[in-house]
C-alpha cells in the first residue's frame, strides 16, 4: 500500500460516487473567504469590539475606508461566483460582474440601517438579562449578538436571491453560537435569545418586535416529508409582538400564529394558533392555554 494506490482508490470513488463531487463546474463561493468577510463585516458593524487593538475616533474614517474597500472587493468576488452558480432569471452571463458590483454596493449601503436595528437587539439583551453587567459585555461576550448580526446581514443577500452565501454565513454563526437562524427568517426589532444553545428558527418564520426567546426553542415546520415540493411555501410559524418563549418550546407550522403579548411556557409543543395575551403552560401531564387577564378561564390545548 502506497500513496499511488490510495490515490487510485480515491479517484475511483470520485467516479463511482459522483453525487458529492463538484468538478468541472462553476467555481463555488469559498467558505473560508466568506468566514473572513463575515468577521470584517462584524468589525464594520461594531467598531472597536471585533478588533485586536483599540480603535481611536481620530482614525475611524481612515480605518473604515480601508476595511470597506477590502470587503467590497472580496465580497463582490464571492457574489459573482454565486451569480455564476445560480443566476437570477433574466440576468445574462455578461452582466454577472456588473450585477455583483451593484448588489455588493447596495448591500454595504445598508450597513447603517443594520446598525440601527442591532442597537435595539443589544438594548433588549441588556434590559432582558439581569446578569448582564453592561451593553459592552452583551456585545463582546453574548453569542446572541453575533448570531443575530450575521443573520440580519445574510437576510439582505437572501432577499436579493444570492445563492449559497447567506446560508454559509448563518451556518458559520451557528457553529460559533449554537443558534441556527435561517437567513430567510424575518425578524423584527428588539429581538433577544438568552443562552442561544439549541435554538432553531426556520426559513419562513416571521418574528415581530420585542420578542424574547430562550435556549432550545424550535420554530419549525410541521413536516418536511414533501421535500422540494414545499419550497417557497410558508412552513414556519409567525410570532407576533411582545411574545416570550421559554426553554424547550416547540412551535410548528406555517399557519401557526402566536398572538401578541403571549407567553409560551417551557417544553410545550404547539401546532395551533394561540390568541393574543395567552399563557401556554405544561404541567407534566397536559398543556393548557390561559388568558392572561383571567388565568382561571383556561381551556384544554389540542395538538
Amino acid at each position: 500500500m502506497n500513496v499511488t494506490h490510495l490515490t487510485d482508490q480515491l479517484v475511483a470513488s470520485y467516479a463511482r460516487v459522483g453525487g458529492i463531487n463538484h468538478l468541472d463546474g462553476k467555481n463555488l463561493p469559498s467558505k473560508a473567504a466568506i468566514a473572513l468577510i463575515t468577521v470584517d463585516l462584524l468589525r464594520l458593524l461594531f467598531p472597536g469590539f471585533f478588533d485586536e487593538r483599540q480603535m481611536h475616533s481620530s482614525e475611524l474614517k481612515v480605518e473604515t475606508t480601508a476595511l470597506l474597500d477590502s470587503v467590497l472587493g472580496r465580497l463582490e468576488d464571492e457574489v459573482h461566483k454565486a451569480l455564476e452558480y445560480q443566476p437570477p432569471a433574466g440576468l445574462a452571463k455578461n452582466e454577472f460582474r456588473k450585477a455583483a458590483h451593484q448588489i455588493t454596493m447596495e448591500f454595504l449601503s445598508q450597513l447603517p440601517a443594520i446598525r440601527e436595528i442591532l442597537q435595539t437587539d443589544a438594548e433588549a439583551a441588556y434590559n432582558g438579562d439581569p446578569a448582564a453587567l453592561s451593553k459592552e459585555e452583551v456585545i463582546v461576550a453574548y453569542p446572541f449578538i453575533e448570531a443575530i448580526a450575521v443573520q440580519r446581514l445574510a437576510h439582505l443577500l437572501y432577499k436579493n436571491q444570492i445563492a449559497l452565501l447567506p446560508r454559509i454565513m448563518t451556518e458559520w454563526a451557528h457553529v460559533r453560537t449554537g443558534m441556527d437562524l435561517h437567513p430567510g427568517a424575518r425578524i423584527g426589532s428588539h429581538f433577544f435569545v438568552d443562552h442561544c444553545t439549541g435554538t432553531v428558527v426556520g426559513e419562513t418564520c416571521v418574528i415581530g418586535n420585542h420578542v424574547k426567546m430562550y435556549h432550545g426553542v424550535t420554530l419549525g415546520a410541521r413536516s418536511t416529508a414533501g421535500g422540494q415540493q414545499l419550497k417557497g411555501r410558508k412552513r414556519h410559524p409567525t410570532i407576533e409582538d411582545q411574545v416570550t418563549i421559554y426553554p424547550g418550546a416547540t412551535i410548528l407550522g406555517g399557519e401557526t400564529v402566536i398572538g401578541a403579548g403571549s407567553t409560551i411556557g417551557g417544553n410545550v409543543f404547539i401546532m395551533d394558533s394561540v390568541a393574543p395575551n395567552s399563557l401556554v403552560v405544561y404541567d407534566g401531564l397536559d398543556m393548557r392555554v390561559l388568558n392572561k387577564a383571567d388565568k382561571k378561564a383556561s381551556v384544554d390545548f389540542q395538538i
